[in-house]
């Protein structure tokens, strides 16, 4: 995620954080209700003298997290890389997509084995959120396509990342130029209407 950090960077203010077991120095996650009230309160920490749009971006495990987030905070967006919709035990972990209504995006790529597409959009036909799927060809779980596909077509891995990035951006452009305006208070009694 460091990567994707430091490229979304160039697109706006980026918050990293960590969950709980990471700072610990533990390998084995924290159950969802702790990972979730970890990233409730690292938003909340970002938002603190910040205005404009919230977007939250997630690599694996932390996009499912952050949609769960995003079903009790007000965000703008979602951008998830590397959804895992394959729970360790082959179940589809899809329950939290079909309550969200906040718009995303699933940058996947085609080889990785923790989100078959085909289940991706049988989801997504589903879903009430509007959700946008960038298909990375050849990338595994991590976005990552091999090498010997690089060399094929005659790219590196840097291209890859930067049409990933040029869709990052054109999904986010639409989805923040269909948000609804923000709703401005009413005035006090006897206070002037601001025109």
């Amino acid at each position: 995620m460091s990567a994707w950090a430091e490229r979304l960077g160039d697109v706006g203010d980026v918050v990293r954080f960590d969950y709980p077991y990471m700072r610990a120095g533990r390998r084995t996650p924290d159950r969802l209700p702790v990972l979730v009230e970890a990233h409730r309160e690292a938003l909340a920490d970002a938002r603190r003298g910040r205005h404009g749009p919230v977007i939250l971006a997630g690599k694996s495990m932390g996009s499912r997290v952050a949609c769960h987030v995003a079903l009790e905070e007000p965000v703008d967006a979602l951008v998830c890389l590397g959804y895992p919709l394959r729970g360790a035990r082959g179940d589809l972990r899809s329950e939290v997509l079909f309550a969200l209504r906040t718009p995303i995006l699933f940058v996947q790529g085609t080889r990785d084995p923790l989100c078959p597409l085909d289940a991706l959009e049988d989801v997504r036909r589903r879903m009430s959120a509007p959700s946008t799927l960038y298909r990375v060809e050849g990338g595994n779980h991590s976005l990552e396509v091999s090498v010997r596909a690089l060399r094929a077509a005659g790219e590196g891995q840097a291209e890859v990342d930067a049409r990933t990035l040029g869709a990052i951006v054109a999904f986010l452009r639409g989805a923040l130029e269909r948000r609804p305006p923000p709703s401005t208070p009413a005035p006090e009694a006897g206070e002037p209407s601001p025109e």
